[in-house]
């Protein structure tokens, strides 16, 4: 159960949406759909004292924003699944919002098949360990002498691709590229993912309607929908979610594409993350030393990354330069 009907690439009409959103806001269009026409919407928010993603239920628009943007960490589920049961057997229109395996849990869970269940899955990368993130934070507020408020790992401040933190009651802000974040490297350097997350079944079998992702490439398949603000890759796995999708056009810019173009830069859609040989090394050391420690133990010291990295683009200006000087 794999098929995918039709890839878009789409980018939400409500620039403020966009801007709140971690690509082209097209969960929050979907999200409000269902809003708006008396439904429900579940989906991973950040706790109070942001250390950890739990699933939370909306039924006003007003609440959605919580909502919003990519979580970088595993996500508690709780009576999730039970709610949702209870909501769908009440007659309730349901958008329930995960990781694949999240929509295939829920689907186990339910036994059968209910028309008033629309399912969204995200491109999944795989699933961060919720103790590195609590460690990460607690150092950050400690390193800051400061209480995180807010949490977006991928605010569009300054790029499309920041990691932003809000602390104390004045919400100073506090940016760092993804690049150079230390938590969000050891995620994409498949450190510190669940076991599963590298031979992930989900890959080959997803039951969701609809999945969503970052359209990576589209200034080469889709220039048009490309204004550097992010677009949403979409891609409709179902009737339910063709359907869906005709229901919101009014409110995005799409255009469609080749699966194959569509996925080319985001081989997370079908392939899983490639397990470090480090892996079990890090997560011993992850509970026995410092963040810190860990971080100069598995990522290099801060400063000789920095350096590193006026390094290679300067090389890179050099190299332009003398092919510039050549031509």
């Amino acid at each position: 159960m794999n098929s995918v009907i039709a890839s878009y690439g789409c980018n939400s009409r409500d620039n403020d949406i966009r801007y709140e959103s971690s690509s082209g806001g097209i969960f929050s269009v979907l999200a409000e759909y269902y809003l708006k026409n008396g439904g429900v919407v579940y989906g991973t928010a950040m706790s109070e004292d942001c250390k950890e993603a739990v699933y939370r239920r909306v039924d006003q628009i007003a609440d959605l924003s919580c909502l919003r943007g990519s979580k970088y960490l595993q996500s508690k589920i709780g009576d999730t699944f039970r709610q949702v049961l209870d909501d769908l057997q009440c007659g309730v229109q349901v958008m329930f919002s995960g990781c694949p395996c999240q929509i295939n849990g829920l689907k186990l869970f339910l036994g059968k098949e209910y028309e008033n269940l629309f399912c969204m899955d995200i491109i999944c990368h795989g699933v961060p360990s919720p103790e590195l993130w609590k460690r990460y934070a607690e150092y950050f507020e400690t390193k800051n002498h400061a209480v995180l408020k807010k949490v977006n790992f991928r605010s569009k401040k300054h790029s499309w691709n920041d990691f932003g933190l809000m602390h104390d009651s004045d919400m100073k802000q506090w940016f760092s590229p993804n690049k150079e974040n230390p938590y969000m490297q050891m995620f994409l350097k498949n450190y510190v993912l669940r076991p599963s997350c590298y031979e992930c079944g989900s890959k080959s079998y997803r039951t969701a309607d609809i999945s969503i992702g970052d359209f990576w490439g589209v200034e080469n398949v889709l220039p048009e929908l490309n204004d550097y603000k992010g677009t949403s890759l979409v891609l409709i796995r179902s009737e339910k979610g063709a359907n869906i999708f005709e229901g919101i056009k009014g409110q995005i810019i799409y255009a469609s594409c080749e699966y194959e173009q569509a996925v080319k830069r985001n081989s997370a859609e079908y392939q899983s993350a490639v397990r470090p040989v480090q892996r079990d090394d890090f997560f011993i050391d992850m509970r026995k030393l410092s963040f810190a420690r860990l971080e100069r133990k598995y990522l290099g010291s801060p400063i000789k990354r920095k350096v590193k990295k006026i390094a290679k683009r300067i090389i890179g200006v050099m190299n332009s330069q003398t092919l510039f000087d050549s031509m």
